[in-house]
């Protein structure tokens, strides 16, 4: 989402309809109040307002979407989600690009360059005090609407309306790579996993070195016991590229851990038919948690705060038989208020 600086006069050619002097006034002082608004961040009060400015515009003739994205713009940053959706949705349905022909003329007795209106830039010429008569058109907004309306959609959780934006942008726009890294979020959101990790893969082939995605892409491998062993591996390189990714480490943990509930619950079964079958469930058990430990312990170092490490560590300590760690442990956990147990 881009924030603009914006111009604090009204077009020229908004005043090419012979409108009365009243209205020109209105024009003016709901610009002002627009841009005073917006220039002191009060981004809410804003919106409003240049939606009036739009308004009146269309009112005389003239259908200038440019004052509708602002007021979208001013809605996104007021964290008016709704508002702004509606806005941007209109924008990209309606073909508005952003693209403005501006008319600039350099008055000879002052040296000052003035915008026209294209009707009087055309009659100016033949005005021996003006010069330099030039036209420039500014930069289309067009990826940005697609951006920031994907962005919108994906806070207010409409993955699948998210999608549909994001084909329609790529269509356009098929090297956008804002575009591109929404996707894979709106798959998630969606419930499309399979997309989900494509696009997380796709990514990091662009870009191998994204925490961040090989995290995310961890998480989702860690979910099938087939692939568990690529799961570390993602994890142990999100850590490589971040050292301090506190809940890598604790996927790391919990992954190489495995499902210890169900484990213990095994190992409670059998205990009594089958002693020497618990005891390979225990040995191995054990052998887990002290594979786990090395990252558990490097999990607290980068989250000394985080109770959930602590307690980690702490059952670890006890699966291990550390008892004096274990002490340790449960020493923090009644100093960060958990209480021991």
């Amino acid at each position: 989402m881009k924030k603009l600086i914006l111009g604090m006069a009204i077009v020229a050619s908004a005043f090419a309809f012979g409108q009365k002097g009243d209205v020109n006034a209105q024009l003016q002082a709901t610009n002002k109040a627009a841009m005073d608004a917006y220039n002191a961040k009060n981004y809410a009060a804003a919106a409003p307002k240049f939606l009036e400015i739009y308004d009146l515009l269309k009112t005389n003739g003239q259908d200038n979407k440019m004052y509708m994205y602002y007021a979208g713009l001013s809605y996104a940053l007021a964290n008016n989600n709704d508002a702004a959706i509606k806005i941007y949705t209109d924008l990209i349905n309606s073909g508005y690009t952003g693209v403005e022909t501006t008319y600039t003329a350099k008055e000879k007795k002052s040296g000052q360059t003035v915008n026209l209106d294209k009707a009087t830039w055309e009659l100016m010429k033949k005005n021996a005090d003006y010069s330099d008569f030039k036209t420039e058109q500014t930069p289309s907004v067009e990826p940005d609407l697609y951006e920031t309306l994907t962005t919108l959609l994906i806070n207010a959780k409409k993955g699948t309306e998210a999608l549909a934006i994001i084909d329609k942008g790529l269509a356009k726009f098929p090297n956008n790579t804002k575009l591109k890294e929404a996707q894979t979020n709106a798959y998630l959101q969606s419930g499309d996993m399979d997309k989900f990790v494509s696009g997380l893969k796709e990514q990091l082939a662009k870009n191998p070195n994204d925490a961040t995605n090989w995290y995310n892409l961890g998480v989702m491998q860690a979910k099938t016991p087939a692939t568990v062993e690529d799961a570390l591996a993602s994890f142990k390189k999100a850590i490589e590229l971040k050292p301090d990714f506190a809940n890598a480490y604790q996927n790391l943990v919990y992954t190489t851990i495995g499902d210890d509930s169900k484990v213990v619950a095994e190992i409670n079964a059998i205990r009594k038919d089958k002693p020497d079958a618990a005891s390979k469930l225990i040995d191995a058990r054990r052998e887990r948690f002290a594979k786990a430990l090395p990252f558990a312990e490097s999990w607290y170092k980068v989250a000394p705060t985080s109770i959930d490490a602590v307690t980690t560590l702490k059952e670890i300590y006890i699966v291990t038989k550390n008892i004096d760690k274990v002490k340790e442990m449960k020493a923090k956990e009644a100093e960060l208020g958990a209480g021991a147990k």
